[in-house]
């Protein structure tokens, strides 16, 4: 794939190219704040970015605000987003346009490179990765929430890994049930959280993992 790459720390920049490279992808661009992010989108159209969200001048959201900046320019411009701790606000901004192709990952996964890699690849073919850290946090946050109220153990449980971005066969796998079994619970999913059985599968998907994220 071809990539961009967006982090203001020199030493993690670099090794993300590394690694890339070594996996057999190309980095288009290697850049360390949000104005360059912008202008190497528009200029390369990556496959995908990896952003850290906190970049200069201030290292509080610059990162974040770039994606979603070079994102209103190139539509669905996948990205997948780094961060040193869990700030679940962030996600919910990301995904607010409900196009797919984002992720939100702790930098302490990139460590785990299987994972990572496999991360970035389903974000740069359109699904929503977050980390389980953060789906965990969103979790215990929004079990409140009366649309989520609704929901059995099972069905949040499988909400949960569709706001990771697995696909209906990898929660069969994970939840060792049957498929039939998994589309039936997604089903009662969309009908409990109100989401127009008109939209297509994909869309509500996206609405379901808005839902989740109090969006």
């Amino acid at each position: 794939m071809r990539i961009v790459v967006a982090d203001d720390s020199v030493l993690l920049r670099e090794g993300l190219v590394r690694l890339l490279v070594e996996d057999g992808h190309r980095v288009v661009a290697s850049v360390g704040d949000g104005p360059a992010l912008v202008a190497a989108v528009l200029e390369h159209r990556p496959d995908v970015s990896i952003v850290d969200v906190r970049m200069p001048p201030t290292h509080t959201d610059e990162g974040l605000r770039a994606a979603i900046s070079a994102r209103s320019y190139v539509p669905g411009a996948p990205m997948l987003m780094l961060s040193q701790y869990v700030e679940a606000s962030y996600a919910g901004d990301l995904l607010a346009d409900g196009s797919g192709s984002v992720g939100y990952l702790l930098k302490d996964r990139v460590a785990r490179v299987e994972e990572f890699l496999d991360a970035l690849d389903r974000v740069a073919h359109g699904a929503t990765v977050l980390d389980p850290q953060v789906v965990a946090q969103l979790l215990a946050a929004r079990r409140r929430d009366g649309g989520m109220s609704t929901l059995t153990a099972r069905e949040r449980e499988i909400l949960a890994l569709m706001a990771e971005g697995c696909s209906n066969a990898a929660i069969t796998r994970r939840l060792v049930v049957s498929a039939s079994a998994v589309e039936k619970h997604i089903g009662n999913i969309f009908a409990k959280l109100g989401l127009p059985a008109d939209d297509d599968a994909r869309h509500r998907r996206v609405l379901a993992v808005l839902t989740y994220l109090g969006g």
